[in-house]
């Protein structure tokens, strides 16, 4: 109760008392800042990968903006010696608006970033957009096999289905790659696993068919039970270290990212910037307002 509270009078306080707690877990406004701390976490032995803010778009015009900015990022980026990829949400080029339009400017950092031997990994949002998501990942992927992975939610019930349907991408010259979250929208209990353990459990049976299937897998946790859980499976099928990665947020659990990258294991870190900080940090409340107790944890636990 209080949570959600908390989460619905956040949206009306002033910016500059926002971005106090925002900060913590937003690299910052400008390109500069986001390439600053990810310089940090690659000092740190851990890669990035890169997310200019601004989902759910409301015209065209924002798309084609949002397009030339990766763009631009990619190109200024692949000149620097920051260490990462880049993260790209389908809402924030139109797909609600116009998915043809959409599909076309996501084709287009894709290109851009495989021009570099890079990569763009596509999230995954809420339950209505999962099939165009996956439709367009489907068609850039048929172009650029190395350039291109996808999220999948491990609490949405149709996952273990979705990943079984993909496996015919899956080639001796390209890898499936996919990160695997608990994922975060609000959903109905008749699409989801709603239950703490229940949603684990899932979590780990889908990575473990990731694993056995030769997928590799971004796993994207802060749960220390599903990291040792990962650690089993990754014993239990003498995954080589180069066939996986841990995923994390910027801000969150620190020294648990920095003892997976210590034990030599690859880690990547998510790191959210840009002017639209605001907008994505009392978004991101409002759909999940247990996320508060989170937050209040990364702000003075650290770790």
């Amino acid at each position: 109760m209080i949570n959600k509270l908390i989460s619905q009078i956040l949206p009306h306080m002033p910016e500059k008392l926002i971005w106090q707690f925002s900060k913590e877990y937003i690299a910052g406004k400008t390109t500069e800042q986001a390439f600053e701390a990810s310089r940090e976490l690659n000092r740190n032995n851990t890669l990035v990968t890169l997310d200019i803010l601004g989902e759910f778009i409301e015209n065209m015009d924002q798309a084609k903006d949002n397009r030339d900015q990766y763009i631009d990022l990619i190109n200024t980026m692949e000149a620097t010696d920051v260490k990462g990829n880049y993260s790209i949400k389908p809402t924030m080029f139109g797909l609600l608006l116009d998915k043809q339009t959409c599909s076309d400017y996501m084709r287009d950092i894709v290109a851009t970033a495989a021009e570099y031997d890079n990569f763009v990994r596509i999230d995954m949002e809420n339950s209505p957009t999962v099939d165009d998501t996956i439709e367009i990942f489907r068609r850039i992927k048929a172009e650029f096999p190395k350039n291109v992975g996808l999220v999948l939610q491990a609490y949405l019930k149709r996952t273990r289905s979705d990943i079984e349907a993909m496996l015919d991408l899956k080639s001796d010259e390209a890898d499936l790659n996919f990160r695997l979250c608990k994922g975060i929208y609000v959903e109905s209990p008749a699409i989801a696993y709603k239950k703490y353990e229940e949603i684990n459990a899932h979590y780990l049976e889908d990575l473990e068919f990731m694993f056995q299937s030769g997928i590799y897998p971004g796993i994207a946790t802060h749960d220390k039970p599903l990291i040792e859980g990962a650690l089993k499976l990754i014993q239990k099928y003498n995954i080589p270290k180069d066939r996986y990665e841990f995923q994390m947020l910027y801000g969150v659990t620190p020294k648990q990212r920095q003892s997976l990258a210590d034990a030599g294991h690859k880690v990547r870190v998510y790191v959210p910037f840009g002017e639209h900080w605001f907008g994505y940090s009392t978004r991101r409340l409002k759909e999940n307002p247990a996320m508060v107790t989170h937050i209040v944890k990364a702000l003075f636990a650290k770790g």
